[in-house]
């Protein structure tokens, strides 16, 4: 047998030799019936993990994007205040070292 996924049909339409001294029939088909649901239980859990992980890889992607927009916002509001924080202590600066000169004129 090789090492591909078996489906639940290969597993439901597989017939065996029979020989002279072989398993019962009617065994192996009741545990392959067995062995059918599992498949179709795990196949329904594989579907819905695989379902809830996009959802949450797309909830992931839209967080993503919210807190970069958040942060660019944060970034340009932040840059227009240094700037006018520099300007404002230009400006005292310039005043403490030309101290009466800036305003007589």
């Amino acid at each position: 047998m090789d090492s591909r996924e078996l489906t639940q049909k290969e597993i439901l339409e597989k017939d065996f030799k029979t020989k002279v001294r072989g398993y019962d029939p009617t065994e192996v088909d009741e545990f392959l019936d067995v062995v059918i649901r599992d498949y179709e239980s795990f196949q329904a859990e594989i579907d819905k993990m695989k379902s809830e992980n996009n959802r949450l890889l797309d909830k992931l992607d839209e967080q993503a994007k919210q807190l970069n927009t958040q942060n660019q916002n944060q970034s340009q509001t932040g840059s227009n205040v240094t700037n006018f924080d520099i300007l404002k202590r230009l400006s005292n600066l310039e005043r403490h070292v030309f101290g009466s000169k800036l305003d007589n004129e």
